[in-house]
Protein backbone atom coordinates (compact mmCIF):
# COMPACT_ATOMS: atom_id res chain seq x y z
CA UNK A 1 0.00 0.00 0.00
CA UNK A 2 2.85 2.56 1.08
CA UNK A 3 5.07 2.04 -1.87
CA UNK A 4 2.74 3.01 -4.72
CA UNK A 5 1.61 6.25 -3.20
CA UNK A 6 2.41 9.58 -4.60
CA UNK A 7 2.59 12.85 -2.37
CA UNK A 8 -0.75 13.73 -3.23
CA UNK A 9 -2.56 10.41 -2.48
CA UNK A 10 -0.70 10.71 0.83
CA UNK A 11 -2.14 13.97 1.70
CA UNK A 12 -4.98 12.67 0.86
CA UNK A 13 -5.09 9.87 3.49
CA UNK A 14 -4.07 12.36 5.44
CA UNK A 15 -7.16 14.65 5.05
CA UNK A 16 -9.51 11.81 5.41
CA UNK A 17 -7.60 10.70 8.86
CA UNK A 18 -7.72 7.20 7.36
CA UNK A 19 -6.19 5.17 9.86
CA UNK A 20 -4.85 2.42 7.47
CA UNK A 21 -1.98 4.10 6.62
CA UNK A 22 -0.74 4.36 9.77
CA UNK A 23 2.44 3.20 10.12
CA UNK A 24 3.03 2.74 6.16
CA UNK A 25 4.00 6.46 6.11
CA UNK A 26 4.33 9.75 8.24
CA UNK A 27 3.45 13.54 7.98
CA UNK A 28 5.51 16.02 9.13
CA UNK A 29 4.22 19.45 9.44
CA UNK A 30 7.14 22.44 8.70
CA UNK A 31 5.58 25.26 10.74
CA UNK A 32 5.11 23.57 13.81
CA UNK A 33 7.94 21.09 13.86
CA UNK A 34 5.57 18.18 14.66
CA UNK A 35 5.31 14.49 12.66
CA UNK A 36 2.52 12.41 12.64
CA UNK A 37 0.13 9.74 11.85
CA UNK A 38 -1.82 10.05 9.06
CA UNK A 39 -4.69 9.21 11.17
CA UNK A 40 -4.13 12.41 13.40
CA UNK A 41 -6.97 14.31 14.65
CA UNK A 42 -5.16 17.42 14.79
CA UNK A 43 -6.73 20.16 12.20
CA UNK A 44 -5.15 18.60 9.24
CA UNK A 45 -2.08 21.16 8.10
CA UNK A 46 -1.83 22.94 4.70
CA UNK A 47 -0.45 21.30 2.06
CA UNK A 48 2.65 23.12 1.50
CA UNK A 49 3.48 22.51 4.65
CA UNK A 50 3.46 19.06 4.76
CA UNK A 51 6.08 16.76 4.05
CA UNK A 52 6.16 12.84 4.09
CA UNK A 53 8.58 10.13 5.45
CA UNK A 54 8.62 6.55 5.19
CA UNK A 55 9.57 5.44 9.21
CA UNK A 56 9.36 7.68 11.80
CA UNK A 57 13.22 7.91 11.79
CA UNK A 58 13.30 9.41 8.70
CA UNK A 59 11.64 12.25 10.61
CA UNK A 60 13.19 12.29 13.30
CA UNK A 61 16.25 12.85 11.52
CA UNK A 62 15.30 15.70 9.13
CA UNK A 63 14.23 17.45 12.77
CA UNK A 64 10.86 16.39 13.61
CA UNK A 65 9.67 15.72 17.01
CA UNK A 66 6.89 13.03 17.88
CA UNK A 67 3.18 14.54 17.93
CA UNK A 68 2.16 14.19 21.53
CA UNK A 69 -1.57 13.44 20.61
CA UNK A 70 -1.59 10.80 17.91
CA UNK A 71 1.86 9.22 19.13
CA UNK A 72 3.09 8.05 15.82
CA UNK A 73 6.15 5.70 17.44
CA UNK A 74 3.18 4.24 18.56
CA UNK A 75 1.78 3.14 14.82
CA UNK A 76 1.65 -0.11 13.31
CA UNK A 77 4.29 -1.50 11.65
CA UNK A 78 4.72 -0.91 7.83
CA UNK A 79 3.82 -4.38 6.16
CA UNK A 80 6.57 -3.42 3.98
CA UNK A 81 9.54 -4.87 5.75
CA UNK A 82 7.83 -8.62 5.85
CA UNK A 83 6.97 -8.58 2.68
CA UNK A 84 10.04 -7.14 0.79
CA UNK A 85 12.97 -9.60 0.52
CA UNK A 86 15.96 -7.06 -0.61
CA UNK A 87 18.46 -6.32 1.48
CA UNK A 88 16.78 -3.27 3.07
CA UNK A 89 13.77 -5.19 3.96
CA UNK A 90 16.36 -7.61 5.40
CA UNK A 91 18.38 -4.87 7.24
CA UNK A 92 14.58 -3.11 8.39
CA UNK A 93 13.95 -6.87 10.13
CA UNK A 94 17.33 -7.05 11.68
CA UNK A 95 16.88 -3.52 13.13
CA UNK A 96 13.74 -3.76 14.46
CA UNK A 97 14.80 -7.61 16.21
CA UNK A 98 17.48 -5.55 17.93
CA UNK A 99 20.28 -6.97 16.00
CA UNK A 100 22.59 -3.29 15.71
CA UNK A 101 22.23 -2.86 20.10
CA UNK A 102 23.74 -7.03 19.97
CA UNK A 103 26.48 -6.45 16.72
CA UNK A 104 26.54 -3.09 16.13
CA UNK A 105 26.29 -1.75 12.93
CA UNK A 106 29.55 -3.38 11.42
CA UNK A 107 27.79 -6.81 12.69
CA UNK A 108 24.45 -5.89 10.91
CA UNK A 109 26.19 -5.04 7.46
CA UNK A 110 28.44 -8.45 7.75
CA UNK A 111 25.41 -10.81 7.90
CA UNK A 112 23.66 -8.96 4.90
CA UNK A 113 27.17 -9.40 2.91
CA UNK A 114 27.58 -5.64 2.69
CA UNK A 115 29.67 -2.71 3.65
CA UNK A 116 28.65 -0.29 6.32
CA UNK A 117 28.69 2.33 3.68
CA UNK A 118 26.73 0.31 1.20
CA UNK A 119 24.33 -0.45 3.75
CA UNK A 120 23.81 2.78 4.93
CA UNK A 121 23.49 4.29 1.14
CA UNK A 122 21.14 2.06 0.50
CA UNK A 123 18.39 2.50 3.61
CA UNK A 124 19.03 6.41 3.65
CA UNK A 125 17.88 6.26 0.01
CA UNK A 126 14.88 3.62 0.21
CA UNK A 127 14.03 4.86 4.20
CA UNK A 128 15.52 7.88 4.57
CA UNK A 129 17.61 7.34 7.57
CA UNK A 130 20.76 5.07 8.32
CA UNK A 131 21.55 1.76 10.73
CA UNK A 132 22.44 4.31 13.41
CA UNK A 133 19.45 6.59 13.19
CA UNK A 134 16.70 3.76 12.64
CA UNK A 135 18.43 1.79 15.73
CA UNK A 136 17.86 5.33 17.79
CA UNK A 137 14.31 5.37 17.07
CA UNK A 138 13.78 1.73 17.95
CA UNK A 139 15.40 2.82 21.54
CA UNK A 140 13.48 5.83 22.22
CA UNK A 141 10.20 3.45 21.33
CA UNK A 142 11.78 0.95 24.16
CA UNK A 143 12.61 3.80 26.45
CA UNK A 144 9.06 5.26 26.28
CA UNK A 145 7.52 2.11 26.95
CA UNK A 146 9.88 1.24 30.04
CA UNK A 147 9.06 4.76 31.54
CA UNK A 148 5.81 4.70 30.96
CA UNK A 149 4.66 1.28 32.18
CA UNK A 150 7.11 -0.08 34.95
CA UNK A 151 9.25 1.23 37.69
CA UNK A 152 12.43 0.73 36.72
CA UNK A 153 14.80 3.71 37.53
CA UNK A 154 15.13 5.85 34.97
CA UNK A 155 18.97 5.35 34.57
CA UNK A 156 18.41 1.50 34.31
CA UNK A 157 15.97 2.21 31.92
CA UNK A 158 18.62 4.08 29.53
CA UNK A 159 20.79 1.39 29.36
CA UNK A 160 17.72 -1.51 29.12
CA UNK A 161 17.01 0.87 26.15
CA UNK A 162 20.50 0.18 24.46
CA UNK A 163 21.10 3.94 24.64
CA UNK A 164 25.56 4.07 25.48
CA UNK A 165 24.98 6.84 28.33
CA UNK A 166 22.24 8.77 30.61
CA UNK A 167 23.14 11.73 28.66
CA UNK A 168 22.19 10.22 25.39
CA UNK A 169 19.01 9.09 26.79
CA UNK A 170 18.05 12.34 27.83
CA UNK A 171 19.22 14.10 24.63
CA UNK A 172 17.09 11.57 22.37
CA UNK A 173 14.17 11.00 24.71
CA UNK A 174 14.01 15.58 24.37
CA UNK A 175 14.58 15.25 20.73
CA UNK A 176 12.05 12.41 19.60
CA UNK A 177 9.55 13.06 22.46
CA UNK A 178 9.86 16.38 23.28
CA UNK A 179 10.34 15.88 26.84
CA UNK A 180 12.76 14.87 29.00
CA UNK A 181 12.46 10.78 30.44
CA UNK A 182 11.25 12.89 34.20
CA UNK A 183 8.80 14.52 32.25
CA UNK A 184 7.42 11.56 30.68
CA UNK A 185 7.27 9.69 33.71
CA UNK A 186 5.48 12.92 36.11
CA UNK A 187 3.12 13.35 33.61
CA UNK A 188 0.91 10.67 33.98
CA UNK A 189 1.59 6.67 33.86
CA UNK A 190 0.72 5.06 30.97
CA UNK A 191 -0.14 1.28 32.11
CA UNK A 192 -2.57 -0.46 30.18
CA UNK A 193 -4.57 -2.91 31.57
CA UNK A 194 -3.56 -1.65 35.09
CA UNK A 195 0.07 -2.84 36.03
CA UNK A 196 1.15 -5.78 37.19
CA UNK A 197 4.47 -5.92 39.63
CA UNK A 198 7.23 -7.93 37.67
CA UNK A 199 5.64 -7.65 34.46
CA UNK A 200 6.06 -4.81 31.61
CA UNK A 201 2.55 -4.43 30.07
CA UNK A 202 2.17 -2.83 26.92
CA UNK A 203 -0.21 -2.30 24.01
CA UNK A 204 0.31 -4.29 20.74
CA UNK A 205 -1.42 -2.20 17.86
CA UNK A 206 -2.66 -3.10 14.60
CA UNK A 207 -4.78 -2.27 11.64
CA UNK A 208 -8.55 -3.18 11.70
CA UNK A 209 -10.06 -5.80 11.11
CA UNK A 210 -8.38 -8.48 12.84
CA UNK A 211 -9.72 -12.25 14.06
CA UNK A 212 -7.78 -12.23 17.27
CA UNK A 213 -9.83 -14.89 18.39
CA UNK A 214 -8.96 -17.08 15.52
CA UNK A 215 -5.44 -16.42 15.32
CA UNK A 216 -5.07 -17.29 19.42
CA UNK A 217 -7.26 -20.61 18.79
CA UNK A 218 -4.71 -21.94 16.01
CA UNK A 219 -1.69 -20.94 18.60
CA UNK A 220 -3.05 -22.67 21.32
CA UNK A 221 -4.28 -25.34 19.52
CA UNK A 222 -0.36 -26.69 18.93
CA UNK A 223 0.81 -25.21 22.43
CA UNK A 224 3.42 -27.39 23.59
CA UNK A 225 2.75 -28.31 27.52
CA UNK A 226 5.00 -26.62 29.27
CA UNK A 227 6.33 -24.15 26.80
CA UNK A 228 2.46 -22.90 25.78
CA UNK A 229 -0.65 -22.22 27.21
CA UNK A 230 -4.18 -21.38 26.41
CA UNK A 231 -7.18 -20.78 27.86
CA UNK A 232 -9.40 -19.75 25.25
CA UNK A 233 -8.63 -16.39 26.26
CA UNK A 234 -5.17 -15.40 27.02
CA UNK A 235 -2.59 -16.89 25.22
CA UNK A 236 0.85 -17.66 27.27
CA UNK A 237 4.51 -18.80 25.90
CA UNK A 238 7.99 -18.91 27.10
CA UNK A 239 10.78 -17.12 24.71
CA UNK A 240 14.13 -17.20 24.14
CA UNK A 241 15.76 -14.51 24.45
CA UNK A 242 19.10 -13.34 23.83
CA UNK A 243 19.44 -11.90 27.73
CA UNK A 244 17.64 -15.27 29.17
CA UNK A 245 14.30 -16.64 28.68
CA UNK A 246 10.93 -14.50 29.29
CA UNK A 247 7.49 -15.11 29.06
CA UNK A 248 4.45 -13.58 27.33
CA UNK A 249 0.75 -13.22 27.48
CA UNK A 250 -1.24 -12.20 24.91
CA UNK A 251 -5.12 -10.89 25.13
CA UNK A 252 -7.46 -8.44 23.36
CA UNK A 253 -6.92 -5.60 24.45
CA UNK A 254 -9.90 -3.91 25.92
CA UNK A 255 -11.63 -0.74 23.63
CA UNK A 256 -8.67 -2.34 20.98
CA UNK A 257 -7.12 -1.90 18.50
CA UNK A 258 -4.26 -3.36 20.11
CA UNK A 259 -3.46 -6.41 21.61
CA UNK A 260 -2.51 -6.75 25.56
CA UNK A 261 0.66 -7.78 25.77
CA UNK A 262 2.25 -8.90 29.54
CA UNK A 263 6.14 -9.23 29.46
CA UNK A 264 8.12 -10.98 32.38
CA UNK A 265 12.06 -11.01 31.13
CA UNK A 266 15.43 -11.95 32.31
CA UNK A 267 16.77 -8.53 30.74
CA UNK A 268 14.91 -5.63 30.26
CA UNK A 269 16.92 -4.87 27.51
CA UNK A 270 14.92 -7.82 25.63
CA UNK A 271 12.17 -6.09 25.22
CA UNK A 272 12.39 -4.27 21.51
CA UNK A 273 13.38 -8.03 20.51
CA UNK A 274 10.40 -9.81 22.68
CA UNK A 275 7.95 -7.63 21.30
CA UNK A 276 9.01 -7.07 17.29
CA UNK A 277 9.01 -11.06 17.72
CA UNK A 278 5.20 -11.22 18.99
CA UNK A 279 4.28 -8.66 16.41
CA UNK A 280 5.42 -11.40 14.13
CA UNK A 281 3.74 -14.40 15.24
CA UNK A 282 -0.07 -11.93 15.47
CA UNK A 283 1.30 -10.81 11.97
CA UNK A 284 0.16 -7.46 13.51
CA UNK A 285 2.19 -5.60 10.65
CA UNK A 286 -0.52 -7.01 8.03
CA UNK A 287 -2.39 -4.61 6.20
CA UNK A 288 -5.55 -6.75 5.79
CA UNK A 289 -7.33 -3.58 3.47
CA UNK A 290 -4.38 -4.85 1.22
CA UNK A 291 -5.05 -9.00 1.34
CA UNK A 292 -8.65 -8.53 1.01
CA UNK A 293 -8.69 -5.80 -1.73
CA UNK A 294 -5.96 -8.35 -3.25
CA UNK A 295 -7.99 -11.67 -2.88
CA UNK A 296 -11.83 -10.27 -2.23
CA UNK A 297 -12.62 -10.34 -5.94
CA UNK A 298 -11.20 -13.66 -6.83
CA UNK A 299 -13.90 -15.56 -8.32
CA UNK A 300 -12.79 -18.90 -6.17
CA UNK A 301 -11.48 -17.06 -3.18
CA UNK A 302 -13.87 -14.08 -2.24
CA UNK A 303 -16.45 -16.12 0.20
CA UNK A 304 -13.62 -17.02 2.35
CA UNK A 305 -12.29 -13.54 2.01
CA UNK A 306 -15.82 -12.17 3.39
CA UNK A 307 -16.28 -14.95 6.03
CA UNK A 308 -13.25 -14.38 7.97
CA UNK A 309 -12.56 -10.50 8.21
CA UNK A 310 -9.28 -9.85 9.47
CA UNK A 311 -7.66 -13.47 9.46
CA UNK A 312 -4.23 -13.16 9.72
CA UNK A 313 -0.80 -15.81 8.72
CA UNK A 314 0.22 -16.61 12.29
CA UNK A 315 4.05 -16.59 12.32
CA UNK A 316 6.21 -17.84 15.47
CA UNK A 317 8.44 -16.16 17.61
CA UNK A 318 11.54 -18.76 17.38
CA UNK A 319 11.67 -19.70 13.76
CA UNK A 320 14.38 -22.73 15.22
CA UNK A 321 11.93 -24.40 17.55
CA UNK A 322 8.95 -23.78 14.61
CA UNK A 323 11.72 -25.71 12.24
CA UNK A 324 11.85 -28.67 14.91
CA UNK A 325 8.22 -28.97 15.15
CA UNK A 326 7.48 -28.97 11.57
CA UNK A 327 9.44 -31.66 11.33
CA UNK A 328 7.81 -33.80 14.28
CA UNK A 329 4.31 -32.83 12.68
CA UNK A 330 5.28 -34.45 9.57
CA UNK A 331 2.12 -36.71 8.62
CA UNK A 332 0.82 -36.57 11.80
CA UNK A 333 -2.37 -34.82 13.36
CA UNK A 334 -2.10 -31.58 15.77
CA UNK A 335 -2.81 -33.55 18.63
CA UNK A 336 -0.22 -36.06 17.59
CA UNK A 337 2.61 -33.19 16.82
CA UNK A 338 1.67 -31.51 20.60
CA UNK A 339 2.33 -34.40 22.38
CA UNK A 340 5.50 -34.97 20.40
CA UNK A 341 6.88 -31.70 20.98
CA UNK A 342 6.02 -31.92 24.41
CA UNK A 343 7.74 -35.07 24.85
CA UNK A 344 11.03 -33.63 23.80
CA UNK A 345 10.56 -30.23 25.16
CA UNK A 346 10.30 -32.42 28.71
CA UNK A 347 13.22 -34.08 28.03
CA UNK A 348 14.98 -32.06 26.75
CA UNK A 349 14.51 -28.75 27.78
CA UNK A 350 15.79 -26.18 29.93
CA UNK A 351 13.72 -25.96 33.15
CA UNK A 352 12.20 -21.91 33.20
CA UNK A 353 13.52 -20.16 36.50
CA UNK A 354 10.31 -20.07 38.78
CA UNK A 355 7.65 -16.71 38.43
CA UNK A 356 7.09 -14.67 41.66
CA UNK A 357 3.88 -14.31 42.78
CA UNK A 358 2.22 -11.04 41.69
CA UNK A 359 2.25 -10.41 45.47
CA UNK A 360 -1.28 -8.84 45.97
CA UNK A 361 -2.79 -11.95 46.60
CA UNK A 362 -4.74 -12.05 43.61
CA UNK A 363 -4.41 -14.84 41.11
CA UNK A 364 -3.49 -12.56 38.40
CA UNK A 365 -2.80 -15.46 35.68
CA UNK A 366 -0.36 -17.32 38.06
CA UNK A 367 -2.03 -20.28 37.85
CA UNK A 368 -1.69 -19.96 33.70
CA UNK A 369 1.50 -18.98 33.93
CA UNK A 370 2.59 -21.92 36.16
CA UNK A 371 1.70 -24.45 33.75
CA UNK A 372 4.89 -22.74 31.67
CA UNK A 373 8.06 -24.53 32.94
CA UNK A 374 10.30 -24.90 30.26
CA UNK A 375 12.31 -23.72 27.65
CA UNK A 376 11.64 -25.31 24.16
CA UNK A 377 15.46 -27.19 23.66
CA UNK A 378 17.64 -25.40 21.43
CA UNK A 379 19.41 -26.33 17.92
CA UNK A 380 22.58 -26.78 19.88
CA UNK A 381 20.94 -29.59 22.53
CA UNK A 382 19.14 -30.88 19.46
CA UNK A 383 22.07 -31.75 17.57
CA UNK A 384 23.48 -33.60 20.28
CA UNK A 385 21.27 -35.77 20.88
CA UNK A 386 21.24 -39.61 19.43
CA UNK A 387 18.87 -40.04 16.60
CA UNK A 388 17.63 -43.26 17.69
CA UNK A 389 17.06 -42.32 21.36
CA UNK A 390 14.04 -39.34 20.68
CA UNK A 391 11.16 -41.63 20.79
CA UNK A 392 10.62 -41.49 16.64
CA UNK A 393 10.69 -43.76 13.75
CA UNK A 394 14.69 -43.59 13.14
CA UNK A 395 14.20 -42.08 9.75
CA UNK A 396 12.00 -38.77 11.65
CA UNK A 397 14.88 -38.86 14.48
CA UNK A 398 17.67 -38.89 11.97
CA UNK A 399 15.87 -35.96 10.22
CA UNK A 400 15.66 -33.89 13.43
CA UNK A 401 19.21 -33.56 14.47
CA UNK A 402 19.96 -32.95 11.06
CA UNK A 403 18.22 -29.91 10.96
CA UNK A 404 18.93 -29.44 14.56
CA UNK A 405 22.86 -29.68 13.68
CA UNK A 406 22.47 -27.20 10.14
CA UNK A 407 20.79 -24.70 12.15
CA UNK A 408 23.45 -24.63 15.25
CA UNK A 409 26.48 -24.65 12.68
CA UNK A 410 25.00 -21.29 10.73
CA UNK A 411 24.39 -23.88 7.54
CA UNK A 412 20.59 -22.88 7.65
CA UNK A 413 19.74 -19.22 8.65
CA UNK A 414 16.72 -18.56 10.00
CA UNK A 415 16.85 -15.37 11.37
CA UNK A 416 14.83 -12.46 10.33
CA UNK A 417 17.23 -10.83 7.93
CA UNK A 418 17.98 -13.94 6.30
CA UNK A 419 17.48 -14.62 2.87
CA UNK A 420 14.27 -16.51 2.70
CA UNK A 421 14.48 -17.84 -0.92
CA UNK A 422 18.62 -19.31 0.05
CA UNK A 423 16.93 -20.50 3.28
CA UNK A 424 14.19 -22.68 1.75
CA UNK A 425 16.71 -24.36 -1.33
CA UNK A 426 19.14 -24.69 2.06
CA UNK A 427 15.73 -26.31 4.44
CA UNK A 428 15.07 -28.60 1.12
CA UNK A 429 18.53 -29.99 0.41
CA UNK A 430 18.37 -31.84 4.20
CA UNK A 431 17.28 -34.87 5.11
CA UNK A 432 14.11 -35.52 5.75
CA UNK A 433 13.00 -32.37 4.69
CA UNK A 434 10.40 -32.01 2.22
CA UNK A 435 9.50 -28.96 -0.04
CA UNK A 436 6.25 -28.72 2.01
CA UNK A 437 7.91 -28.58 4.95
CA UNK A 438 10.54 -26.35 3.77
CA UNK A 439 7.77 -23.88 2.72
CA UNK A 440 5.81 -24.07 5.89
CA UNK A 441 9.20 -23.03 7.64
CA UNK A 442 9.41 -20.05 5.55
CA UNK A 443 5.88 -19.34 5.75
CA UNK A 444 5.75 -19.10 9.57
CA UNK A 445 9.02 -19.05 10.94
CA UNK A 446 10.54 -16.38 8.58
CA UNK A 447 6.63 -14.66 8.07
CA UNK A 448 6.89 -14.64 4.25
CA UNK A 449 3.17 -13.63 3.36
CA UNK A 450 3.94 -15.14 -0.22
CA UNK A 451 4.18 -19.09 0.83
CA UNK A 452 1.58 -21.27 -1.24
CA UNK A 453 1.43 -25.21 0.71
CA UNK A 454 -0.25 -27.06 -2.81
CA UNK A 455 0.73 -29.81 -1.01
CA UNK A 456 -0.97 -29.66 2.41
CA UNK A 457 -4.30 -31.41 2.69
CA UNK A 458 -5.91 -28.99 4.10
CA UNK A 459 -5.04 -26.80 1.38
CA UNK A 460 -6.58 -29.23 -1.09
CA UNK A 461 -9.16 -30.20 0.31
CA UNK A 462 -10.36 -26.82 0.70
CA UNK A 463 -9.90 -26.19 -3.17
CA UNK A 464 -12.02 -29.02 -3.86
CA UNK A 465 -14.65 -28.11 -1.63
CA UNK A 466 -14.81 -24.78 -3.74
CA UNK A 467 -14.35 -26.87 -7.03
CA UNK A 468 -10.96 -26.04 -7.59
CA UNK A 469 -8.89 -28.79 -8.56
CA UNK A 470 -6.52 -29.83 -5.41
CA UNK A 471 -3.61 -31.73 -7.02
CA UNK A 472 -0.30 -30.05 -6.00
CA UNK A 473 1.04 -28.85 -9.21
CA UNK A 474 -2.19 -27.46 -10.36
CA UNK A 475 -3.22 -25.67 -7.19
CA UNK A 476 0.30 -23.95 -7.56
CA UNK A 477 -0.28 -23.42 -10.68
CA UNK A 478 -3.70 -21.56 -9.94
CA UNK A 479 -2.19 -19.80 -6.52
CA UNK A 480 0.15 -17.47 -9.02
CA UNK A 481 -3.28 -15.32 -9.28
CA UNK A 482 -2.86 -14.59 -5.37
CA UNK A 483 0.64 -13.32 -5.33
CA UNK A 484 2.00 -11.78 -3.38
CA UNK A 485 -0.82 -13.03 -0.54
CA UNK A 486 -0.55 -16.83 -0.94
CA UNK A 487 0.26 -17.34 2.62
CA UNK A 488 -3.21 -15.71 3.33
CA UNK A 489 -4.53 -17.65 0.89
CA UNK A 490 -3.33 -21.22 2.32
CA UNK A 491 -4.96 -20.14 5.39
CA UNK A 492 -8.28 -18.64 3.98
CA UNK A 493 -8.70 -22.11 2.32
CA UNK A 494 -8.10 -24.12 5.61
CA UNK A 495 -10.09 -22.13 7.25
CA UNK A 496 -13.06 -22.83 4.46
CA UNK A 497 -13.67 -26.23 5.37
CA UNK A 498 -15.03 -25.32 8.34
CA UNK A 499 -16.29 -21.69 9.34
CA UNK A 500 -17.21 -22.81 12.73
CA UNK A 501 -13.40 -24.08 13.62
CA UNK A 502 -10.43 -22.61 14.27
CA UNK A 503 -8.25 -21.84 11.48
CA UNK A 504 -6.00 -24.48 10.32
CA UNK A 505 -7.94 -27.24 12.41
CA UNK A 506 -9.57 -29.09 10.05
CA UNK A 507 -5.91 -29.98 8.50
CA UNK A 508 -5.03 -33.79 8.94
CA UNK A 509 -1.27 -33.08 9.43
CA UNK A 510 0.71 -30.46 11.32
CA UNK A 511 3.92 -29.48 10.70
CA UNK A 512 4.43 -27.80 13.85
Amino acid sequence: MGNVLDDDQRYRAVHSRDPRFDGVFYTAVRTTGIYCRPSCPAQTPRRENTRFFPTAAAAQEAGFRACKRCRPDLAPGSPEWNSRADVVGRAMRLIQDGAIDRTGVDGLAHDLGYSTRQLRRLLVSEVGAGPVALARSERAQTARVLTQTTDMPLTDIAFAAGFGSVRQFNETMRAVHGRSPTQMRTQGRSRPGGGVPGAITLRLPYREPIDLDAMLRFLGDRAVPGVESHDGRTYRRVLRLPGGPGTVELSAGPGGPYVLCELRLTDPADITTAVRRCRRMLDLDADPAAVAEALGEDPLLGGPVRRHRGLRSPGHPDPAELAVRAVLGQQVSVKAARTLAGRLAARFGRPLPEVPADGDGSDGGTEGRASLNRVFPSPETLAAADPTDLGLPVSRGRALVGLAEAIATGRVDLGPGTDREATERALAELYGIGPGTAGYIRMRGLGDPDVFLSGDLGVRAGLEALGAPGAPEEAAALAHRWSPWRSYATHLLRASLDDGESTGTTDTRSRG
